[in-house]
């Protein structure tokens, strides 16, 4: 009989979520049936939708999550043994998926196949080769189609998301500048990943520098993080701008009935006939595969860097969480079980 131990959010988060909201619950699984696989845990992921999302679901529940798993034992043999999957089974060591009842699962909740990597880490397969890369590649390609010599800036941009979809700009011939929280991040950004500019949005005035940046105006904004610097990045883009919101970072550990204020849109949206669009990256499942094998090809060349933030162990997973939520990350945050 194998245990599972597991994350279970027994208290909706109020706030910077905090280790008591969770309880590691240990259970015993029962032996497979057909059409179920037996996984062990590899990598899980740490994302901000996690906070995002919490209040959704009624408590206790199953902390979801991204994560990388050995098949140990398999009923289906569409996954055999030995092979890797991609599920949203969240934080647990071990687990078993039915692929066979009922419908098969979609969205979010999709289980895949790992992809080939071609050498590269498994642990993409919740980064740059998962969920995040394809959140960054969609996001942008689809919603802002930047095109070569256009200025596209991008918000949390040494975050996971945000630092592909700089490289991707690059890649694309676009000039990019991004914001993130500290110097050093500042400092992969430009060195490292070849952004054009990049600024501590903490200790610099964001107008003044976008508007030295970007003497001609923004094309492309990808937000990640919402609030008033979002403000401040509309108010200097171009017409017929493109704005890919993925997420509002800024606000998520904020007081629900006091959110931040942030300075109105409208006359921005108006007179320069902006478009912008919300997303979440499921709409795109059925053509992850068409991502990975872009974003696996610019990682073999050179062309995209995946930095990986590794937190190592099942009991430091919540550790790892909060840090992501606070910025410790730069790159993506994972956690080695």
């Amino acid at each position: 009989m194998v245990k599972q131990r597991k994350y279970v959010v027994k208290k909706h988060f109020q706030g910077v979520p905090k280790r008591d909201d969770f309880e590691i619950v240990e259970t015993e699984l029962l032996p497979i049936k057909n059409g179920e696989i037996l996984l062990k845990t590899e990598w899980i992921s740490v994302d901000p939708y996690q906070r995002a999302y919490s209040s959704r679901y009624p408590v206790p529940y199953d902390q979801f999550g991204y994560q990388v798993s050995l098949v140990l034992e398999s009923k289906d043999p569409r996954y055999p043994e030995g092979s890797r999957i991609v599920s949203h089974k969240g934080w647990c060591d071990h687990s078993v998926i039915n692929t066979s009842s009922g419908e098969a699962p979609s969205g979010l909740n999709a289980v895949y196949k790992l992809p080939d990597l071609k050498g590269l880490p498994n642990s993409l397969g919740i980064g740059a080769i998962g969920m995040t890369g394809a959140t960054a590649y969609f996001g942008l390609l689809e919603l802002c189609k930047p095109k070569a010599g256009e200025t596209v800036v991008v918000t949390g941009a040494a975050g996971a998301v945000g630092s592909i979809v700089g490289q991707i700009a690059k890649i694309k011939g676009c000039t990019v500048i991004g914001f993130a929280g500290s110097d050093d991040k500042v400092e992969w950004l430009e060195k490292e990943l070849g952004f054009d500019k990049a600024f501590n949005y903490k200790t610099t005035d964001v107008l003044t520098a976008l508007k030295e940046a970007a003497p001609k105006g923004v094309d492309c904004y990808f937000d990640n993080v919402g609030g008033e610097i979002s403000s401040q990045i509309i108010s200097q883009m171009n017409l017929y701008g493109r704005v890919a919101v993925c997420g509002s970072i800024s606000a998520y550990n904020a007081d629900l009935l006091n959110t931040p204020k942030a300075s109105i849109l409208q006359p921005s949206i108006v007179s320069k006939e902006l478009k912008i669009e919300g997303y979440i990256v499921s709409r795109w499942l059925s053509r992850w595969p068409e991502a990975f094998a872009d974003l696996i090809k610019w990682a073999k060349s050179g062309q995209l860097k995946t930095r990986e933030h590794v937190t190592e162990g099942f009991d430091n997973i919540y550790d790892a969480f909060v840090g992501m939520l606070a910025g410790e990350n730069t790159g993506k945050a994972v956690v080695k079980v």
